[in-house]
């Protein structure tokens, strides 16, 4: 019989099987150009998809957790993998652009959205001494999985074409995603508190978290890193042409360049966040943002600089994104972790597309990037001074069960 230990780390194979499947949708921008030249479509208009596929994956986290409440982790990332699959495969079939939207757009983002924020959150539950390192090695998957698919789906568009592609991507997309669900259990938290750092930590309900001024708080941090790196990403590539004076092959390279430090920032950052705590590193990330954005807009950008600037904000970005998950566990408790998390994840569908909203009010690159400076300072200002709601500290009636409260352990939180 395996132990507590072996477990859990078969659910860590199994949720990385999972991340890296679902992280392959950030492969879209492959299939613009090829889909405009089979269609005739508007470039533009094809891109929008994959803006309708962030908003449904941001959205879907807010009833995720609730279908996982019904259903169990490993019944609903089954039926997510399903959905996800044959939403590709079917993709494969559209000829025209409010059917790519429907199913490359809403059905594709609803199912990556609602397996991933499920099974990050099952995960931390299984490992609630190290949520940096474990929310780092999952997230990093979800990135990893982007970058190697960046070639074999290129390589798929290449031999069979696009439209075809599409039935692959989804093919491997769901085998991959039903067969790691196998490996996963459902983590079950039932105490109604648990312990952090030798005190008692209160488990919220939405309801109880969304009466906090830290959640809001904790939502204005998180929409201000999204908004900077999925800027960051969305336009990489124009920037170096327009602003660094690079052919365009050169500032291609950035596109790699970004995911690579994107999917590092992610590990190192989130198993720093253990050491030396997730504000300081959320801290510290935000400064260097800043620091970057303000390099792009008043330094006269060369070669070294392009690179440097895109490398900190993308290493920054997947650094904040793999703490926050932990932060959240942290301020409000891990029994309600996946519907919890999901509110605070908005921050992330709505910097998706306010980015560029902002970019063409206020007229460009260099405003946003000096908006984006900004509003990192004072995010860097609430992360210092934010804390815990009730400072964490046990309460008086409390305080003769505190030695009776504690985790449950590997083999009772199994399903």
């Amino acid at each position: 019989m395996k132990t507590s230990t072996d477990r859990r780390w078969l659910i860590v194979v199994g949720t990385i099987i999972v991340q890296m499947g679902l992280g392959t949708i950030y492969t879209w921008s492959l299939f613009n150009q090829p889909l405009v030249d089979r269609f005739g479509w508007n470039l533009n208009s094809v891109a929008f998809t994959f803006s309708i596929t962030s908003l449904a994956l941001a959205l879907s986290t807010l009833v995720a957790g609730k279908l996982q409440d019904k259903w169990g982790i490993r019944r609903l990332l089954t039926f997510a993998g399903i959905v996800l699959g044959v939403g590709l495969m079917v993709s494969s079939q559209v000829s025209s652009l409010s059917m790519l939207y429907i199913l490359a757009g809403v059905i594709v983002g609803a199912a990556d959205g609602t397996a991933y924020i499920t099974s990050l959150s099952n995960l931390i539950k299984w490992f609630p001494e190290r949520k940096g390192l474990i929310s780092g090695i999952s997230v990093g998957a979800y990135g990893t999985g982007s970058l190697i698919f960046k070639f074999i789906n290129g390589s798929f568009i290449q031999s069979v074409g696009v439209t075809q592609a599409f039935f692959y991507w989804g093919l491997i997309v769901m085998i991959m995603v039903v067969g790691g669900s196998f490996l996963v259990r459902e983590a079950k938290i039932a105490q109604q508190n648990s312990m952090q750092n030798g005190s008692i930590q209160k488990d919220y309900t939405v309801k109880e978290m969304l009466k906090t001024k830290e959640a809001y708080l904790l939502f204005v941090i998180f929409f201000t890193t999204c908004m900077s790196g999925l800027f960051l990403i969305g336009i990489v590539k124009d920037i170096g042409v327009k602003m660094a004076g690079l052919d365009i092959a050169t500032a291609s390279n950035a596109v790699a360049l970004v995911a690579i430090f994107n999917t590092s920032g992610r590990i190192i950052l989130g198993a720093l966040s253990d050491k030396v705590g997730r504000l300081r590193v959320v801290s510290g990330a935000l400064l260097v943002t800043a620091a970057a954005v303000t390099v792009l807009s008043f330094v006269q950008l060369n070669y070294a600089l392009f690179f440097a600037s895109v490398a900190a904000i993308a290493f920054c970005f997947g650094g904040n994104i793999t703490v926050f998950p932990a932060i959240v566990a942290d301020f409000f408790g891990l029994k309600n972790q996946s519907k919890n998390y999901g509110i605070i994840y908005q921050g992330f569908g709505i910097g998706a597309i306010s980015g560029s909203f902002i970019a063409s009010s206020l007229g460009g690159f260099i405003p946003t990037f000096k908006l984006i400076a900004v509003l990192s300072i004072v995010s860097v200002i609430i992360a210092m001074m934010i804390k815990v709601p009730g400072n964490g500290k046990p309460k008086m009636k409390d305080k003769r069960n505190s030695g009776k409260i504690r985790s449950l352990s590997p083999d009772t939180r199994a399903s």
